[in-house]
């Protein structure tokens, strides 16, 4: 309970620094351009097979049942409102979290940090706020990627292998699909986003016991993200069929 409420504490710091000012745009350009170099290539190669086994799952599993005009709908929908969200975040917490953690942790047991404290300069304002907001705004970016590359590849190989039709691809898509289910999925992202750095930075700058307790730490930031974000990640979908209505009912 003493870690929960210490993490509460914590975020509530990093929301708050924020509306402080100075604000650190140097530090946000370079820690957004760092997590978007380790995480662009992994996101866009992982979503290919991502969207790839959704469009062969449903293609066959809706031919099974006579309803082969609907796999469009199903693969798109699958992919935006679930699997970009998800691959994006996973990413993100592996290798930007753990990254974040690490940084954060090694400055940690170099008391770099005690030393910016005796100096006047907030760690959290000077180092956390920034790494928070370009998670953040790398999420919500590398999720459009994410939904791109995965529906592009179940078009593919739904079209390729299991000989759908294009057109009928695209026009049940368009049919069942709605501009909701693209804001859900960029929401997803960002709040992913937000947790993931969250996480990173909490276990980063509490790290203990020299560099192996650094390495704990990232161990735990990931395992605890990846937690937190299915059971987020439940949460936001039964909201979102909750609040907005969806098509053809």
């Amino acid at each position: 309970m003493k870690a929960a409420g210490d993490f509460f504490a914590f975020s509530l710091d990093t929301v708050l620094g924020l509306a402080r000012r100075p604000w650190q745009w140097r530090e946000f350009v370079q820690q957004a351009w760092f997590i978007s170099s380790v995480s662009i290539v992994p996101a866009a190669l992982v979503s290919i097979p991502f969207g790839a086994v959704i469009a062969l799952q449903l293609g066959s599993l809706v031919r099974q049942m006579g309803a082969q005009s609907f796999t469009g709908a199903a693969s798109v929908l699958a992919v935006v409102r679930e699997a970009g969200p998800i691959v994006t975040a996973l990413i993100i917490a592996g290798a930007g979290g753990s990254a974040i953690c690490a940084d954060l942790g090694s400055r940690k047991i170099r008391e770099e940090l005690d030393a910016m404290e005796v100096l006047g300069i907030d760690p959290v304002r000077r180092l956390v706020t920034p790494r928070v907001v370009a998670s953040m705004v790398v999420a919500v970016l590398l999720n459009g990627l994410v939904s791109v590359v995965g529906v592009g590849g179940g078009y593919f190989f739904n079209v390729i292998l299991q000989g759908g039709t294009p057109g009928a691809y695209l026009a049940s898509f368009q049919a069942l699909g709605q501009l909701p289910d693209l804001v859900v999925g960029e929401i997803k992202a960002l709040v992913f986003g937000l947790i993931a750095a969250l996480v990173a930075s909490y276990k980063g700058i509490t790290a203990k016991g020299g560099p192996k307790g650094v390495g704990d730490a990232v161990n735990q930031s990931v395992v605890i993200t990846f937690m937190l974000l299915f059971a987020v990640n439940f949460v936001i979908t039964a909201l979102y069929f909750q609040i907005v209505p969806q098509k053809g009912q």
